[in-house]
């Protein structure tokens, strides 16, 4: 891995499809979601109306990853 690769992967989530499309940030994670079965979720926050509020959502969840994880994985 170079070291840009590795940056840019401590930044966003990214994802290489089948055909070889890389995806990163808002765009892997509603390929995600579509392939684990939140189908309709993922074509709904794909519209256009929504991709931008997805993407800005990313940035700030990723930009504060530790913030939510506090609240979001608790052990019970």
């Amino acid at each position: 891995m170079t070291p840009g690769l590795a940056e840019a992967c401590a930044r966003a989530v990214h994802v290489v499809t089948a055909d070889g499309e890389v995806l990163r940030g808002g765009a892997a994670s509603l390929f995600v979601l579509d392939g684990v079965g939140y189908r309709r979720t993922a074509r709904v926050l794909s519209l256009p109306v929504f991709r931008a509020f997805v993407d800005l959502a990313y940035r700030i969840v990723a930009r504060n990853r530790r913030f939510f994880g506090r609240f979001l994985f608790r052990r019970e």
